[in-house]
């Protein structure tokens, strides 16, 4: 299907909307080493969000690619991943700060740099939460999407420098009305000196509607009671 939308966000860039549900959202790395963390919400009850550890235990898995869903707090699926180029996105490693950016950049401000200062993750967040009436306490878990994080033979959790090219692709598909909440800054346990952030490409399209022979609903039966309880809040509310 067509693109509804398509944004390029820059590196350090950010931005949020609320998509509606039986859209595909696509991602594109515009540049080798992408790295664009995502929080996401019910649209229609900020309350209810992506639940990092039940989509992990649920699915027996400790990164994500096709086939995974992310589920709510209320047990429901609200984005699958329906294509990925990639086949490894860290759930694991949360969101830079502003302290971690002045330690490993080198310090800088809005006020000295105009936008060519080095943005955070976690301030990146908290701006766009606030524009869509949330708070800092509404932080949340995210998806380090195109970023491969692994545990070395020390227990030692890192991040795999080579895993993105140019072009890299990863498509999301909503399943529920979802805010999404996105912040194009480097991955936390990224080791490169220079800031790393490079741009990505978002499109937003429609979806072909999900049957019985879909990728995701069938990847675990505990997919399959996700989107179950998804359609049940459907149905009940008549949409």
């Amino acid at each position: 299907m067509g693109n509804i939308w398509s944004k390029d966000i820059g590196p350090g860039g950010k931005w949020s909307g609320v998509i509606g549900k039986g859209k595909l959202i696509r991602l594109t790395a515009l540049e080798a080493g992408a790295n664009v963390s995502i929080q996401l919400y019910h649209a229609k009850d900020l309350t209810e969000r992506y639940n990092m550890p039940d989509t992990l235990k649920a699915q027996h898995t400790a990164h994500l690619t096709r086939g995974n869903v992310l589920m709510s707090d209320n047990g429901r699926a609200m984005v699958s991943i329906v294509e990925d180029s990639l086949g490894w996105h860290d759930p694991l490693s949360g969101y830079t700060s502003r302290a971690a950016t002045d330690a490993k950049y080198g310090t800088t401000n809005y006020q000295e740099l105009r936008n060519d200062w080095l943005r955070s993750g976690q301030e990146n967040f908290a701006v766009e939460l606030v524009r869509n009436g949330l708070s800092m306490r509404d932080m949340m878990p995210v998806v380090n999407l195109f970023s491969k994080v692994v545990v070395d033979d020390n227990g030692d959790m890192r991040l795999s420098l080579d895993h993105c090219p140019a072009g890299a692709i990863v498509t999301l598909r909503t399943e529920l009305d979802t805010l999404v909440v996105l912040s194009n800054t480097p991955n936390p346990l990224d080791p490169r000196e220079s800031y790393p952030s490079v741009p990505v490409k978002i499109e937003v399209m429609g979806a072909s509607p999900v049957n019985e022979d879909d990728y995701c609903l069938n990847y675990r039966p505990e997919n399959r009671r996700a989107f179950e309880n998804t359609w049940e809040y459907h149905t009940l509310l008549g949409s």
